[in-house]
């Protein structure tokens, strides 16, 4: 069990949950935990075993599988500091984003495969990342989630629906053009870009709408 999520998280007065679930659009995912953690917020990486296939079919990423490895493995690669990234494992019951009294109060889920939507938005709570999500719902706080499906079923859309109402807000990743992208990476900085304007983090990654750069 990774030891570095039981220290007092004093030394991070911003916080934030992250879970990447099974479903394709992890550059999403990695571009975001990148501005996070030069945002300086601490980061609580959830990642299912189905989102370690994708990022090797994405991103040609092989994620380790123990929660310490993983907190080094994105250590090293977006430079964090000393405890900024803590990975917990989908069974880690007595980490902080298990319980309302210690975690979080802001989670993305990003991306989300719609099992994972369903799991959520039911309850479920079979595992670390919907027991997380959970929380979040149960204490008031703010969870997004970015599903990447198409097309929506009424299966899709009504679990979106009852998240909704809930107060979760669901933000499926459909990057616009308007901004006139050049590459994938602009694509992706759009979507990124406004998850990080719901959380709260000042971002330049993307030129807003009716401004034009001095």
């Amino acid at each position: 069990m990774n030891q570095a999520q039981f220290t007092t998280p004093s030394a991070w007065d911003k916080r934030i949950t992250l879970a990447i679930t099974g479903a394709s659009g992890t550059p999403y995912a990695l571009r975001l935990l990148e501005l996070l953690v030069k945002a300086e917020y601490q980061v609580y990486v959830l990642i299912s075993s189905a989102a370690k296939v994708v990022l090797a079919t994405e991103e040609n990423l092989k994620v380790p599988s123990k929660p310490e490895a993983v907190a080094a493995f994105f250590t090293e690669r977006f430079d964090a500091k000393a405890g900024q990234i803590i990975a917990c494992g989908k069974d880690e019951w007595f980490s902080p984003v298990a319980s309302g009294s210690a975690a979080p109060k802001q989670m993305v889920v990003c991306p989300c495969s719609t099992g994972t939507l369903s799991a959520i938005a039911t309850g479920a709570s079979d595992n670390l990342v919907e027991r997380a999500a959970d929380v979040v719902i149960k204490e008031r706080g703010q969870l997004i989630i970015v599903p990447r499906e198409m097309p929506f079923s009424t299966i899709h859309l009504e679990n979106m629906l009852k998240l909704s109402k809930m107060g979760v807000t669901i933000m499926p990743a459909a990057p616009g053009f308007y901004h006139e992208p050049n590459s994938i990476a602009d694509l992706v900085d759009f979507v990124v870009a406004r998850m990080l304007d719901h959380i709260g983090v000042d971002q330049t990654i993307m030129q807003r709408w009716g401004y034009r750069p001095s």
